[in-house]
């Protein structure tokens, strides 16, 4: 296989956060309606965990529904809570008090937790959540995830965890400006969230 260039593709086991009851669960309010009129309407997240060179990397990203665009994300050695924070955070920036967002999730630990919870209901953001053991509820960023693994980490060499979370970063950069999407009418997320605000 090596002579003839050939590299075998095994996908890796989705990390799981769920951890039983925890905390308060949401309910289903996206109902697998991946349909966003505009940004700042649905976005969506899940945590996915990568290993390398014998450790765990966890990638916690935020992903609009309208245009798939990743807005925000952390990366971490540990599924800590700060992991979700770090990310909220930086996607707060993005929403002004004039959008009515709603944030979906599986029913991983993070998002049951109280910290979670009171983040969104202070910018009223609305809370929805997978039902238990349905990953069809969360399929969006499932999908992502599988085109992040297919695309970035099997196809790449990496020289240290360090070099892999920078190369990680341009790909995500990469995603969000330059990969085009057929249902995106060739743009790349960037170019159609920006087509749409300057027709509006």
């Amino acid at each position: 296989m090596k002579e003839l260039s050939l590299k075998c593709i095994v996908r890796m086991k989705k990390y799981k956060s769920y951890k039983g009851k925890v905390g308060k669960t949401a309910p289903n309010i996206l109902n697998r309606n991946f349909r966003a009129e505009k940004p700042n309407e649905k976005w969506v997240t899940d945590i996915t965990e990568f290993k390398i060179f014998g450790e765990k990397i966890y990638f916690s990203p935020i992903l609009d529904l309208f245009n798939g665009e990743i807005i925000a994300f952390s990366i971490q050695s540990r599924p800590s809570y700060a992991l979700v924070s770090t990310m909220l955070d930086k996607a707060f920036e993005r929403i002004t008090e004039k959008n009515q967002l709603l944030i979906h999730s599986d029913q991983g630990w993070h998002y049951q937790m109280k910290q979670y919870q009171h983040a969104l209901r202070e910018r009223n953001i609305t809370q929805s959540m997978s039902r238990k053991g349905s990953c069809y509820d969360n399929a969006v960023i499932e999908s992502f995830f599988g085109i992040l693994k297919s695309e970035f980490l099997y196809t790449q060499e990496f020289e240290s965890i360090n070099h892999f979370q920078q190369e990680l970063i341009k790909y995500i950069n990469y995603y969000n400006h330059k990969r085009i999407k057929a249902k995106l009418k060739g743009l790349s997320p960037v170019q159609y969230r920006t087509q749409a605000h300057e027709a509006a």
